[in-house]
């Protein structure tokens, strides 16, 4: 390896540790904000805001100033927080299939070919899912009880 190659994988090896310090940074930020920004308190503060700005629309005559300080505030707020929710939903959802991925093969019965449906096209899922539908109707057929008729049959008897 000659002296450029090496300094340039050197030079990549510094920027992948400065995307994953930011990104690590990044994911703590955005599940701690999660944590926070989804709380009670933090509901109650968003309406103490909205609160006092409608306090304070006839000291300003409800003027278009006035109305333009909340309709900025809540346009950043709201922008900048669908990339915190969509951070934590890429990684709860990238968790539970996982998950969901060691269940399928812990199992011995089950088949593996079910692992990584994430992945699949929207046509080999249509045909994943007809399927499935055609599993339940034939064990409907064969006389095995569906969720549908057990639900249904438990909220009969609840009754």
């Amino acid at each position: 390896m000659n002296k450029t190659q090496a300094a340039e994988l050197k030079q990549h090896e510094q920027e992948r540790d400065f995307f994953c310090v930011v990104s690590d940074a990044f994911r703590v930020f955005a599940h701690r904000s999660a944590i926070m920004l989804g709380s009670a308190w933090a509901f109650s503060g968003a309406m103490l805001v909205i609160i006092v700005w409608l306090l304070t629309g006839p000291i300003f005559q409800f003027s278009d100033t006035w109305q333009l300080i909340i309709n900025t505030a809540t346009t950043v707020i709201t922008f900048l927080m669908v990339f915190l929710i969509q951070n934590t939903q890429n990684r709860d959802a990238k968790a539970m299939h996982l998950k969901l991925d060691e269940i399928i093969r812990a199992l011995k019965s089950a088949r593996n070919q079910l692992v990584d449906l994430e992945d699949l096209s929207d046509e080999d899922l249509k045909k994943l899912e007809e399927q499935f539908r055609r599993l339940r109707q034939k064990a409907e057929n064969d006389g095995s009880p569906s969720r549908h008729s057990e639900h249904t049959e438990s909220a009969e008897s609840a009754r």
